[in-house]
């Protein structure tokens, strides 16, 4: 059995549906955060590498879970950077992500067979 190839490059519109994040919000973020700075391709468009990707849902974490602000929250990058602990922190932050989506979809589809939602 072969392993099916691993996505490393990400369009915005990608990213965003990733993400549940809209594309001006990403666009702010990167004005806001230096080390999110997707290249552009020869169109124009921004690609995004799988490493901005978890570094994206490591900033929503941090701003929309753990309620820092934008200097906070640059702060608290810095921080794992000088760590050395960026990168578990961005996928311990993925994983959170996963599986709220996950819950989401299980109690969408509990909703659709009209079954009960799971209580956490």
């Amino acid at each position: 059995m072969s392993a099916e190839p691993v996505q490393e490059f990400f369009s915005i519109g990608e990213v965003c549906e990733l993400t549940g994040l809209k594309p001006h919000v990403l666009r702010y973020w990167e004005s806001q955060f230096k080390f999110l700075n997707p290249a552009k391709n020869r169109s124009g468009n921004r690609v995004y590498q799988r490493r901005e990707v978890e570094l994206v849902v490591l900033v929503k974490h941090l701003l929309y879970i753990e309620k820092y602000t934008i200097d906070g929250a640059r702060q608290k990058v810095d921080e794992h950077r000088k760590k050395g602990q960026l990168k578990p922190n961005a996928r311990r932050a993925l994983d959170v992500h996963t599986l709220a989506s996950i819950e989401q979809e299980l109690a969408e589809v509990m909703n659709i067979l009209g079954g009960e939602t799971p209580r956490s």
